[in-house]
């Protein structure tokens, strides 16, 4: 097998023992990457120089028997992660030069257990997105099948892993982007609960939503990174002070006896049906692993996307006003006065889907209209929450689709801007609801497009649905597949 195909797990034990060397297993990626690259278009920065720097000081560490599990493992970051030193964009021309002055949390634990930092990943511009069209930077392409989308707006960071570009990714999740994104490449993605990984650094969107997770080869890679970046930061107020488990432990292979419920809203007239007959299979393995059924009801689904795209672009609207031209980011040549001037940028700076929901949150949060939709958005966001307390009551774990349909062709709903946030349908209300899931892969469509099976947990449920993900896995060959490229 070549090196750029291992998990971090089985990279981890040849580089334990020496059989690889972590400079050779980057040169190795840094190769594929200059070979699928041009088809793929996964990065948008690429740093191999301080890549290979990287890695030679992770062979010391190895060498000095101080090595963690993910010492020497190559990997890329979703570009909405600050990195000091290292152009970050968020998809976007805005911030087309920024070089930040200092990096988020997240990758700042990654790189202190010494992992190598590949380069930063494509993106829906400012994580606006479910097919990851809107980047400034071009489209990224779906490694199954090139004519179709990735998904979005962590598009890159799945296409990377599904065409072994990277070991392991980072992206963030503020409405599906890490889920429904892992489900089109055939991943695994993993949203953790909100409060549970530090936001520090990573670009907001919308500040109540946005959620930083993995994206990985399986599923004991996905706990392994997760482990990592988890835990508490002084400087993200919404970080939650709660003790970090050993997440690989969980991965017993053990469900026998586990609850799983089965929402009737998720199970609908129009769903795919290769989607459907996945979820058939799935719910198959899972009684034959010895998982008990519950059919349960999370009524307040049919309001999910509505609800989210009024909280989502009234935070983005707030949280996008700093981009003004003044301080950092795009300044336009041509303005005459500031009010021109930040205008102009914005106007030159933004793409069309931005400034879409720019305009649908200022208009949410407009004087006469705040409580009409964002007062009561908020109301509905709670009747969400609600659902899934009681659900939870009863059962340990939600099993649903990812997405109603596998991956679209590139173009298909570019002009229909509310189909393409249908996409999203199955994986808004776990944001609305602060709560944790994961997608992992379950199957084909006729076409040979992935299809991926959603994992609901707890708050902090985290182990609980790596355990129901990984038997699952372990059950199943989905994820043993890779894509022809």
């Amino acid at each position: 097998m070549d090196i750029f195909e291992l998990t971090i797990h089985q990279l981890h034990n040849e580089l334990k023992t020496g059989a690889v060397s972590s400079l050779e297993a980057t040169k190795a990626m840094l190769a594929r990457i200059e070979s699928v690259e041009p088809h793929v278009g996964s990065f948008i920065t690429l740093t191999p120089e301080s890549a290979l720097a990287e890695a030679e000081a992770a062979d010391r560490r190895i060498a000095s028997g101080e090595a963690h599990v993910l010492t020497g493992i190559p990997l890329a970051l979703k570009d909405i992660f600050l990195t000091e030193g290292i152009r970050t964009t968020c998809g976007s021309r805005i911030l087309h030069n920024f070089v930040p002055p200092y990096s988020a949390t997240s990758w700042e634990r990654l790189r202190d257990c010494g992992c190598v930092l590949l380069g930063k990943l494509n993106q829906d511009e400012f994580a606006m997105g479910s097919s990851n069209e809107s980047s400034a930077f071009g489209v990224t392409r779906n490694p199954w099948d090139t004519t179709r989308i990735p998904g979005g707006s962590s598009g890159g960071s799945a296409a990377a892993i599904a065409a072994r570009q990277a070991t392991a990714t980072l992206g963030t999740d503020t409405g599906g982007s890490i889920r429904q994104p892992a489900s089109h490449c055939g991943c695994v993605g993993l949203k953790p609960t909100y409060g549970r990984v530090s936001r520090y650094g990573v670009i907001a969107y919308a500040s109540s939503l946005d959620q930083v997770g993995p994206i990985t080869r399986d599923v004991t890679d996905c706990a392994i990174m997760l482990g990592a970046v988890a835990g508490y930061d002084p400087r993200d107020s919404t970080s939650v002070r709660t003790p970090v488990p050993d997440y690989t432990a969980a991965l017993t292979g053990d469900v026998k006896g586990l609850k799983i419920g089965l929402p009737k809203e998720y199970f609908i007239t129009g769903l795919d049906r290769d989607v459907q007959e996945s979820m058939a299979r799935a719910i198959e393995t899972y009684g034959r692993l010895g998982a008990e059924f519950v059919e349960i009801s999370l009524p307040h689904t049919d309001y999910a996307v509505a609800t989210y795209y009024l909280i989502a672009t009234a935070e983005a609207s707030s949280n996008l006003a700093r981009y003004d031209g003044v301080r950092f980011g795009h300044r336009s040549p041509q303005a005459e006065g500031l009010i021109d001037m930040m205008t102009k940028s914005r106007s030159e700076g933004f793409g069309a889907e931005v400034k879409r929901r720019i305009m649908l949150g200022t208009y949410a949060l407009s004087s006469g209209y705040y409580d009409a939709y964002y007062v009561k958005a908020q109301k509905v966001r709670t009747l969400i929450m609600g659902d899934f307390t009681r659900a939870f009551e009863n059962v340990d774990v939600i099993l649903t689709p990812v997405a109603p349909t596998p991956a679209f062709k590139i173009g298909e709903k570019t002009n229909d801007p509310l189909q393409m946030y249908l996409s999203d349908i199955f994986t808004i209300p776990v944001n609305l609801a602060g709560t944790c899931a994961m997608s992992v892969p379950a199957g084909f469509s006729a076409l040979g497009l992935p299809i991926g099976l959603q994992l609901i947990g707890r708050p902090f449920g985290e182990e609980t649905i790596l355990r129901a993900g990984h038997a699952f896995e372990q059950a199943t060959e989905w994820h043993t597949r890779k894509a022809e490229i």
